[in-house]
This record gives C-alpha cells, structure tokens and sequence, in this order.
C-alpha cells in the first residue's frame, strides 16, 4: 500500500504544481482554463492507467492464489484417499488376525 500512497502523493503533487504553473502563467483566461482542463484530463489519464495497473495486479495475484489453493484442495484429498485406504487395508489384516485368533481359541 506504501508504494500505492507514493504514486497518488507524486500525481497529486504534479497536478497541484501544473495547476499553479498555469494560473501563474501570463495567458488569456481562456487558454488558462483550457491548459487547466487539458491538464486535469491528463493526470485524469494517467490515474487511471494507474488504477487499471493495479487492479490488473491484484486479480492476477488472487488468480494465482485461487490456483494455488484448488491445487492444494486436491492434493490434500488425494493424500486423504491415499491415507483412507491405508486405514481400510490395515483394519482388514486385523480383522483376519482377530478372525484366526478366534478360530485357534474355538478350537482348543
């Protein structure tokens, strides 16, 4: 945000500056106004461009965390499929273990 704050200071500070550049200047009220409204559509311009800029950026970045996130998502269920089917395989053997347990006391 820091850098953000910097580059609305510098382009409000240049249109301050142009706007008492050119009330200062020795024209017509008329070319005065018009330098002041050209200007002001500039710095228009270019705070705009800015905006753009910057929000370009910050969708690209939430993008790619969104990307980072479904990829993490899945990853996270793969491994918990992975883990599941280690659980099932692991209280299968103890099943049949208890089973034989069983089946060796009955039979003594």
């Amino acid at each position: 945000m820091s850098r953000t704050n910097t580059v609305i200071g510098i382009l409000a500070g240049a249109a301050i500056g142009a706007a008492v550049g050119i009330l200062f200047a020795p024209d017509k009220g008329q070319k005065t106004r018009k330098k002041i409204k050209d200007g002001f559509d500039h710095q228009k311009d270019e705070l705009q461009n800015k905006f753009n800029q910057l929000s370009d950026q910050v969708k690209s970045k939430f993008s790619r965390a969104k990307v980072d996130l479904e990829s993490g998502f899945d990853e996270l269920v793969a491994n918990a499929q992975d883990t599941k089917e280690d659980v099932i395989a692991a209280l299968e053997k103890k099943l049949a273990d208890l089973k034989a347990q069983a089946t060796a006391a009955s039979k003594k």
